[in-house]
């Protein structure tokens, strides 16, 4: 009975496995679905440097070599606008919200003062590369290079040893023709500021009326007045430090000429700055902090020290071996932020007949 039901079910087996090989055999076919989004790479594209404007009453042959290593180190596309600190300075006054400077880079600390209220706060980062006495106490401006004044002497006629420990003893009588000055220079003027700041203005006055009657000799500005000085027509000048380096570089050491540095943190020895701040309205200020970083790096301190013979104002860099070490000047204490008031001082120069 078993063998007959095998036998009538063999054929419809037969049937079957040729389909249950098709079945194994058979990929299934994938269910239709969305085409995927073909991945496109990104092309980088070079994003500019951008721009920077720069107002400044530093002369071009000094300040323009060091502005072209910024745009050819960053890329930034520089202009510079040259002319007289207190013309650029009322410029930016009148340009006021449209004005295209980014930076006012000074020679005169009192007029960055006076300029203050157009600058913006610079970050402490960078306020702090440089000694307190070089910057803005709002941090508003910071120093870039130093200018100590000194009273530069004709070597064939005096020693530092017959020269006063204090400019302010240059009214001695016996100092009568021998002097030369130059009273519209400005760091002339910031001098005669620190003086009114710390001295008041009744003893600058003073001071001022003492040198007029030992009838000394008018420039217009330092360079003459160390060239004078080397050629005999007066003993002593009321200069920055660096004129005198260039007619050394020059002429050579023989050149009759030496600067002294006031004794004892005397006014006659104070140091100004070459200094900058950043403009509130300027529309590239990234730019004008990697500009300012820039002149305080070792690159931009050791371009000032041997090329425009001023102080750096950062550590490690040389100076010129002609100059007295910074650490070891004997220099007062004056916040040039309160250098601002130079309308005071002209009008002080004017009442003792000094500028017309």
């Amino acid at each position: 009975m078993r063998s007959k039901r095998l036998y009538l079910l063999l054929p419809v087996l037969l049937l079957l496995v040729p389909l249950l090989f098709v079945a194994c055999g058979e990929e299934a076919t994938p269910t239709p679905g969305p085409t995927p989004t073909p991945v496109v790479k990104e092309v980088p594209v070079e994003k500019s440097p951008g721009k920077l404007t720069i107002y400044t009453g530093r002369e071009e042959n000094l300040v323009g070599p060091i502005i072209k290593q910024f745009q050819d180190a960053t890329g930034v596309d520089v202009r510079v606008k040259y002319g007289s600190n207190a013309g650029l300075a009322a410029t930016i006054r009148e340009e006021g919200s449209n004005s295209p400077a980014d930076i006012f880079f000074a020679t005169d600390p009192g007029l960055l003062g006076a300029m203050s209220d157009l600058l913006v706060q610079l970050p402490d980062s960078l306020l702090s590369q440089v000694p307190s006495w070089a910057r803005s106490r709002e941090g508003k401006w910071v120093g870039i290079s130093g200018r100590a004044r000194v009273i530069v002497y004709n070597t064939r006629r005096l020693s530092e040893a017959d020269l006063p420990n204090s400019i302010l003893d240059f009214t001695d009588p016996r100092w009568k023709g021998r002097i030369g000055w130059p009273p519209a220079n400005g760091s002339f003027q910031a001098f005669v500021t620190a003086m009114r700041i710390t001295l008041g203005d009744e003893a600058t006055r003073r001071w001022l009326e003492g040198i007029q009657a030992n009838a000394p000799k008018v420039y217009s500005q330092n360079t003459p007045i160390v060239k004078a000085v080397a050629d005999g027509e007066i003993d002593v000048g009321f200069v920055n430090h660096y004129y005198l380096l260039r007619f050394l570089q020059e002429e050579g050491e023989s050149f009759p000429a030496r600067n002294y540095h006031p004794r004892g943190k005397d006014l006659g020895g104070m140091m100004l700055v070459n200094g900058a701040g950043i403009l509130s309205t300027s529309k590239n200020q990234e730019n004008a902090r990697r500009f300012l970083n820039f002149m305080l790096s070792q690159v931009g301190q050791q371009y000032f020290a041997s090329q425009t013979f001023e102080y750096p104002l950062v550590g490690g860099v040389t100076i010129n071996r002609l100059l007295a070490p910074l650490e070891q000047l004997e220099l007062p204490d004056i916040d040039l932020s309160r250098l601002d008031d130079v309308q005071g001082t002209q009008k002080l120069l004017r009442e003792v007949g000094v500028i017309p």
